[in-house]
C-alpha cells in the first residue's frame, strides 16, 4: 500500500465518509458509516480510526465537504459538494459529462467540463422526492428491503403509475394501490419511474452532456441506473465506489494544498 498523503471527509446527511489518497491521488483506504446526531464527534472518531488503520501518528492534510463540513475540525480546506464531486468524478473516470449525485436527503446534477471543473449545476435539497429518502419511505411502507428495490423494479411484469413526486402524497398513492390489490413489484417499478423522472428533469436544466455519471448511494440501485439510461438515451457510467466520490474529491483538493 502506498503511503497516505491526504484525507478527505464527506460529512453527509445520511452517511459520513472519509478516504485517504496517496501522493499520486490514488485511493488507498476509506471508512463509511451512517451519520449520527453528534457529527463533530463522529467525524473526529472516523478520522482517528482511519489514522489507526494506516498506522499514522499524525494525520495528513484534510479537506472537508458535505452539509456538516463546518463541524469538521482541523481541516486545511472546506469545499462545496459541487466542486468535490466534480473533481472526484473527473479524476476517477478521466473525462467530463453530466454527473447526477443521488444522496439520502438531496440530489445534485453537475455538468463537468473538459478540465474537470463544474460548468453548471442544479440541486434539490428542499424536498425528499428525487432522493434516497423517497425510496426508503416507500420500501418501509411496502415491507421490502431497500437493497432489493432495484432488482424487483426490473423484474416487474407491469408498472403502476405514481403521479405524485411528493414523498407524503406518493405514500398515500401506495396505500391506495395496495388497497386495490396492485402487484407490489409493479408499484416499486412505478416508484422508480417517478424518481427518475424528477431527476432527469433536474439534469436537463444544467444541459445533459454524455456520458451520464451516477454517484451516491442510490447509484448502486440497478433499477435507477437502467431507467436513467432509458429516459435520457445516454450510457450510464458508474465510477468506482460511487458513495465515496465527494470525499475522494475533497482528498484530491487537500493534496493540492
Amino acid at each position: 500500500m502506498s503511503a497516505p498523503a491526504a484525507f478527505g471527509i464527506d460529512a453527509g446527511s445520511t452517511t459520513c465518509k472519509v478516504v485517504a489518497v496517496d501522493a499520486a491521488g490514488e485511493l488507498v483506504a476509506s471508512r463509511l458509516e451512517p451519520t449520527r446526531p453528534r457529527l463533530e464527534e463522529q467525524a473526529a472518531g472516523l478520522l482517528a480510526a482511519l489514522c489507526a488503520d494506516l498506522g499514522l501518528a499524525v494525520p495528513p492534510p484534510l479537506a472537508a465537504t458535505g452539509y456538516g463540513r463546518q463541524l469538521v475540525r482541523d481541516t486545511a480546506r472546506r469545499v462545496t459538494e459541487i466542486t468535490c464531486h466534480a473533481r472526484g468524478a473527473f479524476r476517477a473516470l478521466g473525462h467530463g459529462g453530466t454527473l447526477v449525485d443521488i444522496g439520502g436527503q438531496d440530489a445534485k446534477a453537475i455538468r463537468i467540463g473538459g478540465d474537470g471543473r463544474p460548468v453548471d449545476f442544479a440541486m434539490n435539497d428542499k424536498c425528499a422526492a428525487g432522493t434516497g429518502r423517497f425510496l426508503e419511505h416507500a420500501a418501509a411502507r411496502l415491507g421490502v428491503e431497500v437493497a432489493d428495490l432495484g432488482s424487483r423494479a426490473l423484474a416487474a411484469r407491469a408498472e403502476e403509475r405514481i403521479t405524485s413526486t411528493c414523498t407524503v402524497f406518493a405514500e398515500s398513492e401506495i396505500i391506495s394501490l395496495i388497497g386495490r390489490g396492485a402487484d407490489v413489484d409493479a408499484i416499486i417499478r412505478g416508484l422508480h419511474r417517478s424518481l427518475v423522472g424528477r431527476i432527469v428533469a433536474m439534469a436537463h436544466t444544467v444541459g445533459l452532456t454524455a456520458p451520464l455519471i451516477l454517484s451516491g448511494g442510490v447509484a448502486l440501485n440497478p433499477g435507477v441506473r437502467a431507467m436513467m439510461a432509458e429516459a435520457t438515451g445516454m450510457p450510464v457510467v458508474l465510477p468506482p465506489s460511487p458513495q465515496l466520490l465527494g470525499a475522494y474529491g475533497a482528498a484530491l483538493l487537500a493534496l493540492e494544498g
